[in-house]
């Protein structure tokens, strides 16, 4: 009886050996619930459609280990830490925001193991990382672009609208303000938190000082907010915005307040820039979604999947240290979003797509390249 189930127990272990051999693990860790949870959601869908598509790498099955940081940085930090200490995994797709990401690239980064953000923004996420990448442009490319729509839309004077508690936030109005007053223009901040809800008396101040134009580089939450408050207050501007924008939530919180705004973003379906994976993957979320257009924060998780399954191909290797290098030698990645070139430092060099508000949806407007 003993041998019989030493027998089965050897069978057990063969098989899960087997098993573990023959499957590649990939950590993902979003914001799934939290303040920024519509972000993470929308992103996980587009994995999720990429590892339908493309399942296998190097010929085993792609195992997606999914980990919610509950939109907070300890969180994230300790996502990434349990996705490659406890669940042993060759690489992480990860995180959502530029504050999450930079306390989870930071274990990344001691830990050795090659991580790659659909989203983060922040210049400082890959400064002086050699296992951290994104495949969405970075806030100096994409404050620029928003000061320049703003000069080529003739305003003279922006009122600023900075989320203090959010280095995304704070960062790309910075690089706002470099290019717009660059251009002779005028420009003053106006500052709030996250989480606030009463934005009357900066909406009030920014009127008193002229402002023509509002520039929110926030998040969906408190841009749809400003946009409501500002326009209950006689406001009729134009609100210019970053990717954070880039939510149905946007729409549904501010309603007609929002109609006219326009923000950087990372993708639209209606783009030029249509490659042979942007149409499988746009047919993919539209048969999935009940014909629904794919937001551009799903259309990055779809590529940042299929970069980093690129790269594992080329490396030919699950060794994180291999994998690493080859995702910075990611050149021309034909992906929905747009061709993806990943440079020295872990950043992608790719163009910013202006999108605009009209009838209740995001419309395509026009494309700033690099």
């Amino acid at each position: 009886m003993k041998k019989v189930w030493l027998s089965l127990l050897l069978v057990v272990l063969c098989t899960g050996m087997f098993m573990a051999q023959d499957t590649v693990k990939i950590g993902v860790v979003y914001s799934m619930t939290g303040g920024v949870s519509a972000f993470g959601r929308m992103t996980w869908d587009g994995v999720e459609i990429a590892n339908e598509l493309f399942p296998e790498v190097l010929g085993k099955k792609i195992e997606l280990v999914l980990i919610d940081d509950k939109s907070d940085k300890v969180e994230a930090a300790n996502g990434v830490r349990r996705a490659i200490e406890q669940e042993n995994v060759v690489a992480i797709l990860g995180n959502i925001t530029s504050g999450n990401t930079l306390a989870g690239s930071a274990v990344a980064e001691e830990l050795k193991v090659p991580m790659v953000s659909s989203s983060a923004t922040n210049p400082l996420v890959t400064q002086g990382k050699n296992y951290m990448n994104r495949v969405c442009f970075s806030d100096p490319f994409q404050g620029w672009a928003g000061a320049k729509l703003a000069a080529e839309l003739g305003y003279t004077s922006v009122a600023v609208f900075v989320d203090v508690e959010q280095d995304y936030a704070v960062a790309l109005a910075n690089y706002f303000e470099d290019t717009y007053k660059a251009d002779n223009g005028n420009m003053f901040y106006e500052y709030y938190k996250t989480g606030d809800q009463d934005f009357t008396a900066q909406v009030l101040d920014a009127m008193a000082k002229g402002a023509e134009a509002f520039y929110i580089p926030g998040y969906y939450q408190e841009i749809a907010l400003i946009a409501m408050q500002a326009r209950q207050n006689g406001f009729y501007g134009d609100f210019i915005t970053g990717d954070g924008a880039d939510a149905p939530e946007t729409l549904e919180i501010g309603g007609d307040a929002v109609e006219g705004l326009f923000f950087t973003g990372h993708y639209h379906s209606d783009s030029p820039a249509f490659t042979e994976y942007a149409k499988m993957y746009v047919n993919a979320y539209e048969n999935k979604f009940d014909g629904q257009k794919s937001p551009s924060f799903a259309g990055l998780g779809f590529d940042a999947y299929m970069v980093l399954r690129d790269a594992i191909e080329r490396a030919g290797s699950t060794d994180p240290e291999k994998i690493k290098n080859a995702l910075r030698e990611t050149k021309s990645f034909p992906g929905a979003t747009g061709y993806i070139n990943i440079n020295e430092n872990g950043d992608a060099v790719k163009s910013v797509t202006i999108v605009r508000v009209e009838d209740g949806k995001f419309a395509y407007d026009s494309m700033i390249n690099p």
